[in-house]
């Protein structure tokens, strides 16, 4: 383990090293999204306020509300959380397949899908089909535990390395949520050094393979749970100009808490109440 502030002041300087430390330490609001393959939110809020649980939505996301004064535990015994109606989402988690621009009958790939939530979260917004891969036996059982739990349709889950798919599938558009160090989502400020190494090796080859799958002016987004640019904007750099083009999302219209980026145009979120570190891309096959 080695000391991660060291790595935070070099890349964010002092006053915003303290405020992801901060961020560290704070106690996060339980969040959740509706399943709307199941209900909609009217039926959800109502059953919140029956259960005198405060709650506010979020204007980001259609179907994400923050509860404000139960803890997790207390969402979990809910009738609407057991049957699928509602899952327990992280904000910052939601946000990537919002970008994806999804229309029915598109084929959509998610290569790192489980446990599942980006993936349903897909098959609520369009009627696309999905290949979902997980290369891990009991990850991928709680992703195909989740996809029934929310009667999620149109889902073909593959127990596969992404990696190591046939070039001869093609996809219109892709979710890369990479594994990563979970530098925005530590609860101190301490890390593996080495698993960062092993991420960017993985997060890279599965960018590349990514360019191979998805079609010409197909999309790509590409996103982690840190907020370390070597996983990051390093990794797509290396494509933009020749494989890549950049789609600039335009972080100015949203209440976000947003962290400086050595591109423009690409979204990444510091940790708080609300949020956990993250980070957003926008990429087009050229």
């Amino acid at each position: 383990m080695f000391n991660l502030k060291d790595k935070l002041l070099e890349e964010y300087g002092e006053d915003i090293t303290q405020k992801i430390i901060d961020g560290y330490e704070a106690k996060r609001c339980v969040t959740l999204r509706v399943n709307t393959s199941l209900t909609n939110n009217d039926y959800i809020e109502q059953i919140l306020k029956n259960n005198n649980i405060e709650f506010e939505k979020v204007e980001l996301l259609p179907n994400a509300y923050i509860i404000k004064n139960k803890k997790e535990e207390d969402i979990k015994k809910l009738d609407i959380y057991n049957n699928g109606y509602i899952y327990l989402q992280s904000l910052s988690s939601q946000i990537p397949p919002i970008f994806m621009d999804l229309h029915d009958n598109e084929q959509i790939l998610d290569m790192a899908a489980a446990p599942g939530g980006k993936t349903t979260e897909m098959a609520n917004i369009a009627k696309v089909m999905i290949t979902a891969c997980e290369k891990n036996k009991i990850r991928c059982e709680r992703l195909k535990y989740n996809i029934d739990k929310q009667n999620a349709k149109r889902i073909n889950v593959m127990q596969k390395d992404a990696r190591d798919l046939d070039d001869f599938f093609t996809f219109d558009k892709i979710l890369l949520d990479a594994p990563c160090s979970g530098s925005g989502t530590l609860d101190k400020c301490e890390l593996d050094e080495d698993l960062i190494n092993r991420s960017v090796t993985f997060q890279k080859e599965l960018l590349s393979k990514a360019i191979k799958l998805v079609k010409k002016d197909g999309l790509i987004v590409y996103s982690t749970c840190s907020i370390l640019k070597e996983e990051n904007e390093d990794i797509i750099k290396e494509h933009l100009g020749k494989d890549l083009e950049l789609i600039p999302i335009d972080t100015t219209i949203y209440d976000l808490p947003l962290l400086p980026t050595t591109l423009n145009g690409v979204l990444c979120l510091y940790p708080n109440e609300l949020y956990e570190g993250f980070f957003i891309s926008i990429l087009k096959k050229k």
